[in-house]
């Protein structure tokens, strides 16, 4: 990983360390030495934060390939290979020097060699308001465990048979170690508990930004149930999702309003979303190049819907209306409603929405045995025009409407592998990889190949 870490000390240093601006940060190779002597401010590790957010917009994060790998790999859509893109990830034969697999975590380690520089000052040293700079420093700590849980669904072999203790390496100090070793996956989710929880101590609500742009505590909290039910610790997944509940800043959308939620910045039932503009990832590189054409048939296309899912949904339910899931120019079904511009990006990308909390807490509770799991699931179906479920409810029941609201989010690959299900091949036409079971290797990611060949202490995954 030597490489890799030498390129991050480099890409973490701003071109406008002490700007307070909410702008992008470029490094320079000259301040690669003097980064650390540089940061005496409030102001220059808020630069450093926004710097880290940013990055998270990148089209190999969240700006597309990261959301795209959950829903390309599962019964919810497939690449119909219009620009040749994920084709490889869909048909999950990628190999150790794809750029998919080496583009995404270069990107992720990078916003993490951002948020260590802020982890690891001293407070105390620092020039400004100690509230406001320990609130950027539980910020850090948030996204750094955020990062390092994306790289871990993705790079992690927790559910490839043979290898299910392998982890990837949490990296909290880019100055330390140049060759770390793979953390098992057990160490990892030690870590990401952790950071959330040093979050937490740091964040002050009253400091809470109102934009839904940054890290809030509350957001904390979301994540904090996110990584829960994805172990399978409801006890703490229910705690977890009450303080988002109990702290009545959230609401499910209303009918009316749900497709609009999706092309409004801070709507009132996001909790977290990166900020996008013109100048993230315009045109070729965004979310709505790659899911839809246009009626000049700009745009990618490549992601399509597969009949399958357009089919779990009740008739008059809002999200499979025309404004949400529809047919091109050219007959094909597409993701309509979910980052609805192709051009001037305006729309932010909603990482953590409310709804995703209100179902966390129902299968919480589902699998704490507790009777009132129906009421909670049954809110989001009475906000969607949906069919309520009857008493006793199933697992399946849970999944099904998760997959029903967070579809086209990058959520679907994580549930079924969570839940130890193969991948369900409900069109082998359009669905390239096939029967995949789980447990087989390509649940994972291979790890880059260049970073196998710079550090000795890196394993490759099973399989490639």
């Amino acid at each position: 990983m030597k490489k890799i870490i030498n390129l991050l000390l480099v890409i973490v240093l701003t071109g406008s360390l002490f700007s307070c601006g909410k702008k992008a940060l470029e490094p320079t190779l000259e301040q690669e030495k003097a980064v650390e002597t540089s940061i005496t401010s409030l102001e220059d590790i808020q630069a450093i934060l926004y710097g880290a957010y940013n990055r998270m917009t990148a089209y190999q994060y969240y700006g597309r390939d990261f959301i795209i790998y959950g829903e390309v790999r599962t019964d919810n859509c497939f690449s119909n290979g219009n620009s040749g893109r994920f084709l490889r990830v869909g048909a999950m034969n990628l190999t150790s020097t794809d750029t998919y697999a080496s583009g995404t975590f270069a990107q992720i380690y990078a916003v993490i060699a951002n948020v260590d520089i802020i982890i690891n000052q001293d407070p105390a040293a620092l020039i400004g308001d100690q509230d406001e700079i320990k609130n950027v420093i539980g910020q850090a700590y948030a996204l750094r465990a955020l990062a390092h849980f994306d790289l871990l669904k993705l790079f992690g072999e927790e559910h490839v048979n043979g290898a299910e203790t392998v982890g990837i390496p949490y990296i909290k100090d880019f100055k330390g170690d140049l060759f770390p070793a793979r953390n098992t996956v057990s160490e990892v989710k030690g870590f990401v508990e952790a950071d959330l929880a040093s979050a937490l101590s740091n964040l002050d609500p009253a400091l809470n930004d109102p934009s839904t742009e940054f890290i809030t505590t509350y957001a904390v909290y979301a994540l904090q149930s996110r990584v829960a039910v994805y172990f399978g610790d409801w006890a703490t997944a229910k705690t977890a999702c009450e303080a988002v509940i109990n702290s009545g800043e959230y609401q499910i959308a209303e009918p009316a309003d749900y497709a609009a939620t999706f092309s409004t910045k801070g709507a009132y039932n996001v909790i977290f979303e990166l900020a996008e503009s013109p100048t993230d990832n315009q045109g070729i590189n965004g979310l709505s190049y790659i899911y839809r054409l246009g009626l000049d048939n700009s745009g990618y296309g490549d992601i399509q819907v597969l009949d399958d899912l357009y089919g779990i949904f009740d008739a008059n339910d809002v999200r499979v209306q025309a404004n949400m899931i529809g047919w091109d120019v050219n007959n094909d079904l597409r993701n309509i409603g979910k980052y609805p511009t192709n051009v001037n990006v305006d729309y932010n990308i909603p990482l953590i929405r409310y709804e995703e909390v209100i179902l966390n807490y129902a299968e919480a509770l589902y699998n704490l045995s507790d009777p009132t799991a129906i009421d909670w699931l049954n809110m989001i179906t009475a906000k969607r025009l949906a069919n309520a479920y009857v008493a006793p409810i199933q697992e399946s029941d849970i999944l099904l409407e998760r997959r029903r609201e967070l579809c086209f989010e990058g959520f679907r690959f994580d549930d079924l592998a969570r839940t130890h299900q193969g991948i369900p091949l409900v069109d082998p036409i359009h669905q390239a990889m096939g029967t995949v079971l789980y447990g087989d290797y390509n649940y994972a990611f291979p790890i880059p190949q260049h970073e196998i060949d710079a550090n000795s202490n890196m394993t490759q995954n099973i399989g490639y």
